[in-house]
């Protein structure tokens, strides 16, 4: 069975193809990072037109790629949520629209779930059942996983999530967008000299909150004399407290849950620092870490594709309405 992935669900257009034995065909991404950029972060109309703009381009050139027809595929799955609304609408109209030209089945795929299968593309793939981190700018969550669809919810974030917490401190040290990469870009010339709190770890429980530390690191910017170094060294400081803080609930996830395996998944789980902070961990707990390469941790259609794939192989497809849901709990979701 070969499945177009599409997603839009925010500021990147991305389109895959996927073959239920071949594996990943082809895929293709289009960021919309330097349209944005000049305005300090995502403007949602702006993203709608450019996923207009480059969406059809980018389901043609990955045809082409595959050396495939239209006639080729069996089934497309796209973005329905969570995500920006205009954006969802996008993908999932077009999406839509060519599996009833097609005359082939559709299927709206949540976007966490992409994100959690996206470990499964790699080729030392984790056997379920296992605990998964889901780091991403809006949402940080721990779910234990039974197979797919089959999820429960641990732990989520009470505030901001792990990458929101990241561009809001990166805007704090005067940094552009997106503000992610280039904190922990910063971070690599500073020394954590302070030890930042490690918030909600004194406690029982999963959950997440970065509020405070967000406080606590606007207090140390605004404390300090602004150089360079000190903001290096406060972004050393933070992506330090941020990592251990979630390796802690890990571990405490994987000790609870009896499991072995973690992934990490989610655009955030490509930081250096916090893939180097949880393998350490699971050596000590004699356990398995599985993250899908860099290319996959941001939004992409390849983990789009492969979820509609093993979703419509199951049987599961939608009628012609067209499903967007900018909130969408993955506790929601049925199984295959």
């Amino acid at each position: 069975m070969y499945v177009l992935g599409i997603e839009t669900s925010c500021d990147e257009t991305g389109v895959a193809i996927y073959h239920s034995e071949q594996g990943l065909c082809s895929h293709l991404l289009y960021s919309q990072v330097d349209m944005h950029s000049e305005y300090g972060g995502v403007v949602p109309e702006l993203a709608s037109r450019d996923h207009i703009r480059k969406l059809v381009p980018l389901i043609k050139q990955c045809l082409q790629e595959s050396r495939l027809t239209s006639n080729d595929i069996n089934g497309v799955a796209y973005t329905a949520g969570p995500g920006l609304m205009g954006a969802l609408l996008v993908g999932a109209a077009t999406a839509r629209s060519l599996a009833w030209t097609w005359q082939v089945p559709a299927l709206a795929v949540h976007h966490m779930e992409g994100h959690l299968l996206a470990p499964m593309l790699e080729e030392n793939p984790p056997e379920f059942p296992f605990v998964a981190l889901l780091i991403s700018g809006g949402h940080t969550l721990l779910v234990r996983v039974e197979g797919i669809g089959h999820y429960q919810l641990l732990g989520e974030s009470l505030d901001d999530a792990a990458g929101e917490a990241f561009d809001k401190t990166a805007k704090m040290l005067g940094l552009g967008y997106p503000g992610g990469p280039k904190l922990s870009a910063l971070a690599e010339q500073g020394i954590a000299k302070t030890k930042f709190p490690r918030p909600m770890t004194d406690r029982p429980g999963l959950e997440f909150s970065f509020s405070g530390l967000k406080t606590f690191t606007l207090n140390a910017v605004n404390a300090s004399e602004k150089t360079d170094q000190d903001k290096a060294d406060v972004a050393a400081a933070f992506q330090q407290a941020v990592a251990e803080t979630l390796s802690i609930k890990c571990k405490r996830a994987l000790q609870q849950t009896g499991l072995k395996r973690l992934v990490i998944a989610g655009g955030v789980s490509a930081n250096k620092q916090i893939r180097a902070c949880l393998t350490e961990m699971v050596a000590k707990e004699n356990a398995q870490l599985y993250f899908p390469r860099l290319q996959f941790c941001t939004d992409n259609g390849a983990m789009i594709a492969y979820a509609g794939c093993q979703r419509l192989m199951a049987g599961q497809q939608q009628g012609l309405e067209i499903h967007a849901r900018p909130r969408w709990p993955i506790s929601e979701l049925s199984g295959c």
